[in-house]
């Protein structure tokens, strides 16, 4: 029986060890300790962009579409209609949207994960009427002493938040880019639900709307997705320039036919080596895409006859090149396991 690998942190022996010290820090996409550290230039975030995929603004710098993806993507933006892209887990679908807004200078990507309870509300906007209700309640106690308390709890419009999408459709002079993550992943109703708001380009907030002549001017104050406060007039929100939208599905369901009709729609194939090699690149540095050309080539073979995702290949490369394991390329085959049927 072989003695246990100087890389192991955990020993499974049954004895406390300060082993935890020797942990190497973790991959990029999942440092934690980048939140609250936005990027030059961009509003203030989380963080979680850039650790999702280790660093989008990366990955963007290096990203080289292909011909026919060019060509799908200026049409888009020359169309004004959002584009749909479909393709295997780690294909380069959501690189897309951050590409474009990193040559272009459209400033942070809005994005809007689907999951199988998504609304169209979401994306739209938060009205948060609990906490309004609470405020006025508390208002009404001491109105008598603190008359301007009790019209602060009126301000509706503080109550109110934009979803991304809500945020993409707001006036301005250049487009926003807005990335609808994993549309498949959604119920039945919000592909259609989408399409008079994507046709559109406005939507309206009832909560304002029926209050819109009672505020000066019409108009009210509410935060965006980037935490800034924004006006919106009359209740109603009304894009000037329509945001780049990006749709992404990993082709799980099929759309209807009127939401196919209003995108331009691409499909991405199965990247090639190279490709794996600069999301490697962006992701881990050149010595990692080096050392881990091996792994690519094998990643590419088995995925001509199984579903991988490239993340799967990013955590082979990664721990086998920081802890230098023995036995390295079955290590990378535990780690890579096929994800359309059960080992």
């Amino acid at each position: 029986m072989s003695e246990p690998s100087e890389w192991l942190i955990y020993r499974g022996a049954g004895e406390p060890h300060e082993g935890i010290e020797q942990l190497p820090p973790p991959p990029p996409w999942r440092d934690f300790a980048s939140r609250g550290a936005p990027a030059p230039g961009e509003p203030d975030g989380d963080g979680s962009a850039d650790r999702r995929l280790g660093g989008h603004r990366h990955i963007a710098e290096l990203h080289r579409p292909g011909a026919e993806e060019l060509e799908m993507i200026n049409a888009a933006l020359y169309l004004r209609r959002p584009l749909l892209v479909t393709g295997t887990p780690g294909a380069g679908k959501s690189t897309l949207a951050h590409s474009v807004a990193h040559e272009l200078g459209l400033g942070r990507v809005l994005r809007w994960p689907i999951v199988s309870r998504t609304t169209l509300l979401d994306g739209l906007y938060h009205y948060d009427a609990i906490a309004r209700l609470q405020d006025v309640q508390i208002a009404a106690h001491s109105a008598a002493a603190d008359p301007d308390g009790a019209r602060a709890a009126d301000d509706v419009g503080s109550y109110i938040r934009l979803g991304p999408l809500g945020t993409a459709l707001l006036p301005s002079d250049r487009p926003r880019v807005l990335l609808i993550d994993e549309l498949d992943k959604s119920d039945i109703d919000l592909p259609n639900d989408l399409l008079n708001v994507l046709e559109e380009g406005e939507f309206g907030i009832p909560e304002l709307e029926r209050i819109a002549d009672r505020l000066p001017g019409g108009e009210a104050q509410v935060l965006d997705d980037d935490g800034n406060k924004v006006t919106v007039r009359g209740g109603r929100v009304q894009c000037t320039a329509f945001p780049f939208v990006v749709l992404t599905s990993n082709g799980e369901r099929d759309f209807p036919a009127p939401l196919m009709r209003r995108c331009i729609h691409l499909e991405l194939g199965r990247p090639d080596h190279q490709r794996l090699a600069t999301f490697v690149r962006a992701h881990l540095g050149d010595e990692a895409a080096r050392s881990g050309d091996d792994l690519i080539a094998h990643f590419l073979e088995r995925s001509r006859s199984e579903l991988l995702a490239t993340d799967q290949l990013l955590n082979a490369i990664y721990l086998t090149d920081a802890a230098a394991p023995a036995g390295r390329d079955r290590l990378a085959d535990l780690l890579i396991q096929r994800l359309d049927r059960p080992r």
